[in-house]
């Protein structure tokens, strides 16, 4: 039988909540000299990775300024496809959302939205997380090989440092990686608050008022993914019953997530996912105060020549 050629891994890019974050993107943070916002340095790194489309999951309520901003510009460069994360995609015959709803329902769903137009391995980003051009590289190459076994899909993920993901400004939630000798991931553990401390990070189950000790050098996850299509048939799967069992229970704000459903196939045996890990430097507007370092950064690494001064 003739191998057939293998499809270029596709970027996918989470942008569903952008709106809401910023009160529409007309208030988006630009962080380079000539107005860049932070998912401009993602898109150029990707390309320079190899990366010749990206799948912008958006709403239907920022579509035009989302294409003003940003996809009219990056279509010069990259096959550019839109998907929409609203309410009513891909829910199950009959199922009507609690009438209280506005949020999207969540990260697994985001991707779920895409099944119609993936059919090769593909990478999965958030729109307002920057990570860097060895991340990219690194998941990338990997992409370009990735193959599900008979037995067992096969996925990766970027891990950054935790220490290298913190804000001085306030709390964050990150994903804790357990990591096994071999570099697959065993689990991941949502952490909701994670500060730094003089003593290192540290988390709080209890909004701060007990902290809990964490290594520095701890593999986090930035929801910076690499799956196969295989991955799509299983959210669509655990859909309905996210829907049914835990809605119920927080009908304004259930998500489901990709790392909680990773987690549940790693343990059914169904998955392994290979942590590829990252030296780059996180960095993301979590806080107003954070803007400034940002820039600061993003100038620094264009006067080292890792970028031009005008990225498109």
């Amino acid at each position: 039988r003739k191998k057939l050629p293998k499809k270029k891994p596709t970027l996918v890019v989470m942008a569903a909540g952008m709106g809401s974050r910023y009160g529409g993107l007309k208030q988006i943070d630009p962080v380079g000299r000539h107005g860049e916002i932070i998912i401009d340095y993602s898109l150029f790194d990707a390309m320079e990775a190899g990366f010749e489309r990206v799948v912008f999951v958006i709403n239907h309520h920022i579509e035009q300024d989302f294409r003003a901003a940003i996809g009219d510009r990056i279509a010069q460069h990259m096959q550019v496809d839109y998907v929409f994360q609203e309410l009513d995609a891909k829910l199950p015959t009959g199922y009507v959302p609690p009438s209280e709803r506005k949020k999207p329902w969540g990260t697994a769903h985001a991707i779920l939205c895409c099944e119609d137009i993936l059919d090769g391995p593909f990478a999965v980003i958030n729109s307002d997380d920057y990570y860097g051009k060895h991340a990219f590289k690194t998941l990338y190459d990997r992409l370009v090989t990735l193959e599900d076994r008979p037995e067992r899909y096969q996925y990766c993920m970027v891990g950054f440092l935790l220490d290298n993901t913190l804000t001085d400004h306030g709390s964050v939630a990150r994903g804790v990686c357990e990591v096994d000798a071999s570099g697959r991931l065993c689990n991941v553990n949502e952490r909701t608050y994670i500060v730094r401390t003089p003593d290192g990070p540290a988390y709080s189950e209890d909004g701060g008022a007990t902290l809990t000790r964490l290594s520095a050098d701890n593999l986090v996850s930035m929801n910076m993914w690499g799956f196969t299509p295989s991955i799509l048939s299983e959210f669509r799967a655990a859909f309905p019953g996210f829907l049914k069992n835990t809605v119920p229970g927080n009908p304004e704000k259930a998500e489901i997530y990709i790392p909680v459903e990773v987690g549940r196939l790693l343990r059914e045996g169904k998955a392994d996912v290979e942590v590829l890990s990252s030296p780059d430097r996180w960095y993301g507007v979590t806080y107003r105060d954070d803007k400034p370092g940002v820039m600061a950064a993003m100038a620094a690494m264009t006067d080292a020549g890792l970028y031009p001064d005008k990225l498109f």
